[in-house]
């Protein structure tokens, strides 16, 4: 985690001064693998162990952009859950941290992509730096 973050940091130094207004983050969400590879600039920046819908829930595919964020959000739908570091970017679906990491990799959420909190917000930080209109959410099978 922390050669991640020292990555993390290397890609905003290289990137972030000279390129900020051309600067892209892209997080690819694959349903299939329970995996999130996150793109910054068109360079792998991380890949991540992800849950998305689970039996009789799912989890939208296609191309979005971030909606709205929010470092600290409860669930109104669904018991006061925490989800730290939201970006919602499908009506209320969103990517946020989870604190089930032993989940994670396998199907678990009533429609979101969770991920490690620390994960979460490494990408939340991303996107608010790049900002929301620089960056995208796709979602595949």
């Amino acid at each position: 985690m922390r050669l991640l973050a020292l990555t993390l940091l290397a890609l905003v130094a290289l990137f972030g001064h000279s390129r900020h207004a051309e600067a892209a983050v892209e997080a690819r969400i694959n349903i299939s693998s329970q995996r999130m590879i996150v793109m910054v600039d068109g360079v792998k920046a991380g890949e991540y162990a992800v849950s998305t819908g689970r039996k009789g829930y799912r989890t939208p595919v296609g191309e979005y952009q971030p909606q709205r964020m929010h470092k600290k959000y409860y669930s109104k739908k669904y018991h006061n859950s925490p989800m730290p570091n939201s970006i919602f970017f499908n009506g209320g679906i969103a990517v946020h941290g989870t604190y089930e990491v032993a989940r994670l990799g396998k199907p678990a959420s009533h429609g979101c992509v969770r991920m490690h909190p620390q994960a979460a917000a490494q990408l939340f930080d991303l996107v608010k730096q790049h900002g929301m209109g620089n960056s995208r959410i796709v979602v595949t099978y």
